[in-house]
């Protein structure tokens, strides 16, 4: 049986002036992306941020998918890197950078410079793919809510009061780093317990205000009250999460204008905007 891969998670970075932020590695003297190894159970979507951050000092939020890396390393063993446009939050500078045994310089670079001191090709090749990608985009984070009480089990007669069980409370914690990950500062949900229970932590740590809507529960969502909605969180040009269920989910892709992923319980699909455009998408599972 082959040994499983390798994964790791990382970001390239842009800033103004086409520079790109590139790291160096005393132990192999080269320059790359910020990346490192998940940790034992962590999300490859949170495991870049946090690379970024112990790597650089700098916190991130992530922007559109990038292809994914794949290459042999020591033991006969393969790593898979996913990559991810990167933005700044708060401070650029990395003036103040302390170099240490894994890292020892931090440096923003111009876009063309970077092309020829990136060590590896596959870098190399992962930087030019960035390239047109690098310019602002906001996430709209639409969000199914997490495993949540069957309606046999459910005796109340308002369903809207069903609740998520204990593997649904579960994705509702491992969901926080992720919608942290994206920039969500707008959480709107479904009124319905079951998706104010799956959004309610990510408010709780983060202190942005939970909006609810009945709008957007089984009982009461319309199309053309759902596409109020969406069309006004497209236009907000901020990281936003919208919580409903599965028989609204059509009516929401439908007025993204892309196809319904059928998302599982406490599954999301990350979409990427800019101008009201849809530039990427991509499917994340919470387990």
């Amino acid at each position: 049986m082959p040994a499983k891969d390798v994964l790791a998670a990382g970001a390239v970075v842009f800033r103004s002036g086409k520079r790109v932020l590139l790291v160096h590695r005393p132990r192999y003297d080269d320059w790359s992306f910020p990346k490192g190894k998940l940790d034992r159970g962590e999300h490859v979507v949170a495991a870049a941020v946090r690379e970024v951050a112990e790597e650089t000092g700098l916190h991130v939020r992530l922007g559109p998918p990038l292809p994914g890396q794949r290459y042999p390393v020591a033991g006969g063993r393969m790593k898979a890197v996913s990559y991810w446009v990167g933005r700044v939050v708060g401070s650029e500078d990395v003036s103040g950078y302390r170099p240490n045994a894994e890292i020892d310089r931090v440096e923003w670079v111009p876009y063309a410079e970077a092309l020829e001191r990136l060590t590896h090709e596959h870098d190399a090749d992962t930087l030019r793919a960035a390239y047109p990608l690098r310019r602002k985009t906001h996430a709209l984070v639409v969000l199914r809510h997490g495993d949540a009480r069957s309606r046999r089990a459910w005796r109340r007669q308002d369903d809207r009061l069903r609740p998520l069980l204990q593997a649904g409370r579960q994705q509702a914690q491992r969901v926080i780093p992720l919608l942290a990950a994206y920039g969500v500062t707008r959480i709107v949900s479904s009124s319905s317990t079951r998706c104010v229970e799956t959004v309610g932590p990510y408010s709780d740590v983060t202190g942005w205000k939970l909006e609810l809507e009945d709008g957007l529960s089984e009982e009461d969502a319309t199309a053309t009250g759902v596409l109020a909605i969406i069309d006004e969180l497209v236009a907000a040009d901020e990281g936003a999460v919208v919580c409903t269920h599965r028989p609204v989910l059509p009516t929401i892709f439908d007025a993204l204008g892309i196809p319904d992923p059928k998302l599982a319980p406490g599954a999301m699909l990350v979409v990427h905007l800019r101008k009201g455009a849809v530039v990427a998408t991509e499917l994340h599972q919470v387990h």
